[in-house]
């Protein structure tokens, strides 16, 4: 079998423990040409965190960074430094509240290679803390009901289904891209910051040609949400309703997104009667009601 150059892509932000153990699972790894890249989005006490890992993966590259790029934003640089220092064939972007079975990257680089035009491979995820319970393995999308995860919260009735599913979106969690197909259609989009970034660059490939399949004989466990702790309930509504939008806005026709923008000014509406009517959501309403204007005044990136 060929062996591609992997460089994997761990963004960490205020979760140490979490990425440590996430380095910990890559050091089972089985395949045998890949590198490890933690990108430091600017934590609390990066110093003594980064020294941990230096520690106990000296292998591994580490960029620590000065502000909070948001998670395209991290992942990005990581992904130029991967291109033109390492000269990388694949990029693998990783959560970093992940574990990883030994032969997961071996199965994704299989997959990748069976077809010349598939150009970015998800994993079959489960929940960590509840390890046959699947939380991804593909994913539908659709302008009414935004992405929506197959098979979610199942248990996994074929733990050793080995096939390579054709799938609409690869979740950020674990994406495996073809370099070349970085150079073709761009980095990530660092406008959203955090959350749809993973569907506008599977969207962004499709429209190039390529195809996002899942190689479900891949397996990775995910403590879901993890990445979020910290950041609060009320913001993670203003980023998802406004990066919906900025996601309508560069993909979908022109009557869909003047039909979404016209729903998004209803539910402005009725975030702003809520925000009265129930003091206890008071502040998640604000938030979606600031995602709203922010996308109407295109303003994009990290809500500061």
């Amino acid at each position: 079998m060929k062996f591609p150059k992997v460089s994997i892509i761990i963004v960490n932000y205020n979760g140490i423990d979490d990425t440590l153990e996430c380095l910990n699972s890559l050091k089972s790894l089985s395949y045998p040409s890949c590198e490890v890249i933690v990108i430091d989005n600017a934590s609390r006490n990066a110093s003594s965190a980064l020294n941990k890992i230096y520690n106990d993966f000296p292998n591994v590259k580490i960029i620590s960074l000065g502000q909070n790029l948001g998670f395209a934003g991290g992942n990005n640089v990581g992904i130029d430094y991967a291109l033109k220092q390492q000269k990388a064939e694949y990029i693998l972007l990783l959560n970093n509240d992940t574990a990883v079975a030994p032969d997961f990257l071996k199965k994704m680089i299989e997959a990748g290679e069976s077809d010349e035009e598939i150009g970015i491979v998800g994993a079959k995820i489960y929940y960590h803390s509840d390890p046959t319970r699947i939380w991804y393995n593909g994913g539908h999308f659709s302008w009414t009901d935004g992405g929506k995860h197959e098979e979610y919260n199942r248990l996994d009735a074929n733990p050793n289904d080995a096939k390579i599913k054709p799938t609409k979106f690869i979740t950020g969690c674990a994406m495996l891209i073809k370099a070349k197909i970085i150079l073709n259609i761009g980095l990530m989009d660092e406008s959203f910051f955090m959350y749809y970034e993973d569907i506008d660059w599977s969207l962004r490939a499709k429209e190039a040609g390529y195809k996002t399949a899942v190689a479900t004989s891949a397996h990775i466990w995910h403590k879901v949400s993890r990445s979020a702790i910290g950041m609060g309930e009320p913001k993670r509504h203003y980023y998802h309703i406004r990066n919906a939008l900025l996601l309508a806005k560069k993909h979908a026709s022109p009557f869909i997104l003047k039909m979404l923008i016209l729903w998004s000014r209803y539910y402005y509406f009725k975030q702003t009667i809520k925000s009265v009517l129930l003091p206890s959501k008071k502040e998640i309403s604000e938030m979606i009601m600031l995602g709203i204007k922010d996308f109407q005044q295109k303003r994009f990136g990290e809500l500061k």
